[in-house]
């Protein structure tokens, strides 16, 4: 389509890529998408118009354009191929709950957990902000799809950026280019994602080398999930700016998922393959600092078992036609957190992020490397800091932030599933729950049936440290590791899980466990080894999916009988294995008046059948 056909249209688009004719071309027709990015020019009014295709040559000249200009540094191409090297303002360095919000029209579909404001309101605010925020900058067209093109269950999105950093990590994050915008066709339902670091660049002004606003109360991330749009101001950094991520892929999914009955969840998924050659999927859910990452691409301890990631993050799920439920990942890469990524606890990512890989906030070394905390190598005698100052083993701080980040793409990861990019997902086996918690929550447990594991997922949850919150031993619940990513209200959202074993035979439903690899004894010390041990427990759970596996029933689940682990090889005393498998009577009853409390926040949508499994669970507890 040609630039004069549309009304208006020459002026604003005669800064997009050039063709021989000297006419640019915009690379879709469909009327929508055209209108939508002709509106958001004229409100941002860029300097420049960037369509992406998607291709190698554009992420390499992106790329080079951030390192001339002082954004990227390009990392020793001997040590670390096609790598880059990004620090960020001290102000942006992780997601920012306080402002993200959910602006349905009705307060009360927001629910108690999610910052809500007034659609209208907030628009004609963001509007404000919006308004000649991209001059001096170019603005980047970005169409993008979470999923595999034709899975039953991908969307495609369109962001809209003034950010390079935003665009090469959607690349790497996401399937974004030509391909996308035919997959759109003329009349395809695309979801707007609108991004500005809101940092206007003057006539003749220097950028700096990570343009965002520093106030972080001029920041926004804001979800319109009636109409399905996204609009981010202020900040460029993770899923503040990469709008596919927990913006689309689970807080405007989760509202999708809950209208065309399916699941946007936030999990790792997982095969495992016995010594036999039996394969089970498997997805888990946890709360940060839990290791969701380390175990996706663990290697597993037992001779004969096989663990391959199909995902680190996020799993789209839906029934199939057989009735079982299938996952399909959204995303196209990994942007995991760096600090303690090791050879030790994590050898696959490690390889993974060898090459290909943007890092960001982390130290870089005099021979062009990066370093950062519990690498697992020596620390350098000194470094440049993720500040951008000098840095020495000695000096009090931190080398890099305890958030940096790398972002990589999936099909570098050694274990890689082979079905990863299914269109039709893979078929689950089982469902995993679990928190950090030092006592109460045994190494292991088994839900009696499909509403008792929803309730068990309900109830998860870590106990902080020192580190995160500047008090250790307080107790956060977080649903399914959905409280800060759930689009709508909590308690709509466990209807919406309950109500899944009346969309399809329940006897195909996955089998629901919740493991805690972080139980603790009286002195502190751990007592489960954790890494790729987890695979006995793994193995237990495959086992119970059979019907094999012994276990003991109990007043909160099934618990692996005391010689159903299989713990050859494994020095764990046989006083650890009794504190992990036992059930704490008395600390259950303590975790019960939390429970109660916790479930209060929902008021009347919590779920009946909920207040039916904790009224279970103490009539249990009370006969022991």
């Amino acid at each position: 389509m040609k630039l004069g056909s549309i009304p208006g249209g020459g002026a604003i688009w005669n800064t997009i890529k050039k063709e021989k004719d000297n006419m640019a071309v915009i690379p879709t027709n469909n009327k929508k998408l055209i209108a939508w990015v002709d509106e958001i020019v004229k409100l941002c009014r860029p300097k420049d118009v960037h369509w992406c295709d998607g291709s190698k040559k554009e992420y390499d000249d992106l790329c080079s354009q951030a390192v001339r200009n002082g954004n990227f540094v390009k990392l020793n191409e001997k040590k670390r191929p096609g790598c880059f090297l990004v620090c960020s303002h001290a102000s942006d360095v992780a997601r920012v709950e306080d402002r993200t919000y959910i602006c349905s029209r009705k307060q009360e579909d927001a629910g108690p957990t999610n910052n809500w404001a007034d659609p209208d309101e907030m628009k004609a605010k963001l509007r404000g902000y919006f308004k000649g925020s991209m001059e001096g900058r170019t603005l980047y067209v970005i169409p993008f799809s979470m999923g595999p093109l034709g899975s039953p269950v991908a969307k495609i999105g369109i962001e809209i950026t003034d950010s390079v950093y935003v665009v090469v990590n959607m690349c790497i994050m996401t399937r974004v280019g030509q391909k996308v915008l035919d997959a759109l066709g003329e009349n395809g339902a695309f979801i707007p994602c609108l991004h500005s670091v809101g940092a206007p660049l003057k006539p003749g002004e220097k950028d700096v080398p990570w343009p965002c606003v520093p106030d972080p109360k001029n920041k926004y991330i804001v979800h319109f999930p009636d109409e399905g749009a996204i609009w981010s101001f202020g900040s460029g950094y993770g899923g503040n700016a990469l709008l596919g991520k927990k913006c689309l892929a689970l807080r405007i999914a989760t509202s999708l998922a809950k209208k065309e009955g399916w699941m946007a969840e936030h999990m790792l998924i997982l095969s495992l393959t016995s010594p036999e050659g039996k394969k089970y999927y498997i997805c888990a859910a946890f709360p940060s600092a839990c290791g969701k990452t380390n175990l996706a691409m663990m290697q597993p301890t037992l001779p004969g078992w096989t663990l391959k990631c199909l995902g680190d993050d996020i799993a789209w799920i839906r029934i199939g036609d057989d009735g079982r439920l299938y996952a399909v990942n959204p995303e196209y890469g990994f942007f995991g957190v760096v600090p303690g990524t090791s050879d030790e606890s994590n050898p696959n990512a490690v390889k993974t992020i060898q090459s290909n890989t943007i890092f960001t906030n982390v130290a870089l070394k005099p021979d062009g490397d990066v370093w950062w905390e519990d690498m697992g190598v020596p620390a350098p005698d000194k470094a440049i800091d993720w500040t951008g100052r000098e840095w020495t083993p000695d000096c009090g701080r931190k080398a890099a932030h305890p958030n940096s980040r790398f972002t990589a793409p999936a099909g570098q990861c050694p274990v890689i599933d082979p079905d990863w990019e299914n269109p039709k997902g893979v078929p689950i086996s089982a469902f995993l729950f679990g928190g950090r918690r030092p006592s109460t929550i045994p190494l292991a447990n088994e839900a009696f049936s499909w509403e008792h594991g929803v309730f068990m997922g309900s109830t998860g949850g870590s106990e902080t440290t020192f580190a995160n919150l500047s008090q250790a031993g307080v107790l956060r619940r977080d649903p399914f590791a959905m409280l800060p990513f759930c689009g709508y209200h909590m308690g709509d959202y466990l209807s919406h899980w309950i109500s899944m074993a009346s969309r399809t035979d329940r006897n195909k439903l996955p089998k629901i466990f919740f493991v805690n690899w972080f139980r603790k004894d009286t002195t502190g010390k751990w007592l489960w080894p954790g890494y790729g041990e987890n695979s006995r427990v793994l193995k237990w759970i495959c086992e119970r999916v059979e019907g094999t596996g012994k276990a003991v029933k109990t007043a909160i689940g099934y618990l692996p009988e005391k010689d159903a682990l299989d713990l050859k090889g494994l020095d764990v005393s046989r006083t650890d294995l009794d504190n992990l498998l036992s059930v704490d009577v008395e600390g259950w009853k303590r975790e019960l008046a939390d429970i109660e409390q916790f479930y209060s926040t929902f008021g009347d949508k919590l779920p009946d059948a909920l207040k039916k499994e904790l009224e279970g669970l103490k009539g249990r507890l009370e006969q022991n």
